[in-house]
Parts: structure tokens; sequence; C-alpha cells
């Protein structure tokens, strides 16, 4: 039978003007997605927060949040605020999605990711107590705060982890509601879920499970993903890359390509690199390999990204009718 938990949900990049953005949020909310993620790439994309109430502005039950943003481009304080102020506009419908931080979201800005593990984990520890209404004195690597104070956010305002590294992984087992698992080599996703499952029974923590990764259904889907997939597989475990055939070599290749854009390295990448981190098949083939995840592993959302706004409505039609079930 097919995975009823499942919820579905889209990772929105900004990269289009902000009512194309709001208008394939609607788009999600009609087709029955429940949650909408915001990328946050700093100067690579519109502003989070504006993109974020224009969607809280036209919707009525999506729940919306960063997908993901970080502690190093705004002070955690701030963050804090702004997810407390979005959860009010929009009627208890935010959640804060925290990761580490990536290079296209810092390099601009001359930030350095500085102890991320323990930068998150500080986070998270203050985001909580602001969001309970408690006096915050706290110092983390790269922030700190002094009798800081929200009397007004919801206490259980949910916080998601994403990563893919094991450290990070415990922390968001141990620390978070949630945690989201991006491109994931499908052969070892059944050991990040485990991981996760087992920390955080052993801890009597509830947390959810996300997995995102792209539908692919047409060559034009399998194209927008390649050129995805080239900083996911140069950044990808050993393990997997020798599970692959991916040579020191290959990996050398597509980081100078990287310096010429995306889609330049996209050239040295192959299908057979692709397809181990997608749901790819006919719309029912889809269905049916995502039904069969979704209840080995008991994902709780499957999250879609939108790489091609401009394409992004008939993605997310293809992917509503995947996550029908087979």
């Amino acid at each position: 039978m097919p995975n009823r938990r499942l919820h579905g949900s889209v990772n929105l990049i900004p990269e289009a003007p902000v009512g194309l953005i709001r208008d394939l949020a609607v788009e999600a909310e009609r087709l029955g997605f429940k949650r909408s993620w915001v990328y946050d790439e700093g100067l690579a994309t519109r502003d989070l927060y504006v993109t974020l109430t224009a969607i809280a502005k036209a919707t009525n039950r999506l729940e919306v949040g960063p997908g993901i943003t970080n502690a190093y481009t705004r002070h955690p304080a701030q963050t804090a605020t702004a997810i407390a102020t979005l959860d009010e506009l929009s009627g208890g419908r935010a959640f804060l999605g925290l990761g580490a931080g990536g290079s296209l979201t810092l390099d601009p800005l001359a930030l350095e990711r500085v102890q991320p593990l323990e930068t998150v984990r500080k986070t998270i520890e203050a985001c909580r107590a602001l969001f309970a209404g408690e006096v915050v004195d706290l110092d983390a690597p790269t922030f700190s705060m002094r009798a800081a104070q929200l009397g007004w956010a919801r206490p259980e305002l949910p916080i998601w982890v994403a990563g893919r590294g094991p450290r990070m992984l415990d922390l968001g087992w141990a620390t978070a509601d949630g945690v989201m698992l991006d491109f994931i080599y499908k052969p070892l996703l059944g050991d990040y879920v485990e991981k996760i499952r087992t920390g955080a029974s052993r801890s009597g923590n509830e947390v959810s499970i996300c997995y995102s990764t792209m539908v692919v259904t047409d060559d034009a889907a399998l194209e927008e993903v390649r050129p995805h997939m080239t900083y996911r597989l140069v950044d990808s475990p050993a393990p997997v890359r020798t599970a692959l055939g991916i040579t020191d070599t290959d990996i050398a290749t597509i980081r100078t390509a990287l310096g010429d854009g995306l889609v330049s390295a996209a050239r040295h990448v192959p299908d057979e690199w692709v397809l181990p981190f997608v749901i790819a098949g006919t719309v029912d083939e889809c269905a049916t390999e995502l039904d069969a995840l979704a209840n080995e592993h008991s994902l709780d959302e499957f999250l879609l990204p939108i790489f091609n706004p401009h394409d992004g409505a008939n993605r997310l039609e293809v992917t509503a009718q995947v996550l029908g079930g087979p």
C-alpha cells in the first residue's frame, strides 16, 4: 500500500523574480504540497525573507521557511526574529531550516565557515531559547548574545537540520524536529535513515525525515539536474565515488570546469553518475520507486527542488502525480 504519511514539499530557488517564485508556491499549495522551503543563497538569489513573506501572503495552508539558512550571513538572533515574524504573519505556518552554509553563499561575502558543527549547534540552542521567551546569554564560534530575548514567539516553532555528515546527522536527531537528507546516494539512504532513527530512539527525541531529490521523467528534467550534480559529486564521500567509478582525475576535471560555471562542468557528468541519486523513469515507475523507499525507510516527507522556475509548474504537476502512489 502507498505510504500515506509521505507529504510532498517543494524547495524553491529564488533565482527568478519574486512574483514567479510566489506563483510556484501557490501552485504547490493547489496541488496538495504541504511545505515550501526556499533556498538562502545570499547574493546569488533574491532575498530569502522577502520571498518567504510573498509566499506566506499568497497562500493559506503551506508551511514556509528557509531551505536552508546559515549562521554566518545573519546573526542567529536576527534569524530567530525573522522566523518568528514570518510565523506571526502566516498564522503559525513558519519553520526554521538550518545548515552549515555553502560556498555559493559565503564566498562572495568573504565569510569563512568557522567550526560549522558547533556553530549550528549553538544556533539551534539560541533559537530554541529565544522562541521560548527565555533570556539568552551565549557565546558561539562566530556570534554571541547578551540578555537577548523575544517575548512573543511561538515556543514550539519547528527547527530542521540539513546535512549528510555523521556528526551533523547526530546533531539533527539529538536537537532538531526534523532532518532533511538531500541527494543521498540511494544505496546508502537506509544507512542514513537508520542512523537518525536509532539515535532519536535512544534519546527519546521524535524526529521527522525529509528526503529530497529530483523526479526525472524526461530528458529535460535530467538536463536540469545534471549541473547540480557537479558540486555534489565533488563533495561525495570516497566510498560513493568508488562505487560509481569516479576517479581522482574525474574529480579534478569537474573542479576545473566549475570555474566556468555549472553548465560547463555538467558536460563531464554522465547519466550513470546522476541516476543513482534521483527518482527516474515513467511517472508510474517513479511512483513505485518512491513509494517503496518511503515504506522501506519510513520517510515522512519528499522534497522536490525546482532548479528551473520557468518549468517549475510542470515539475510540480508531475511530482504530484508521483506522490499519488502507484
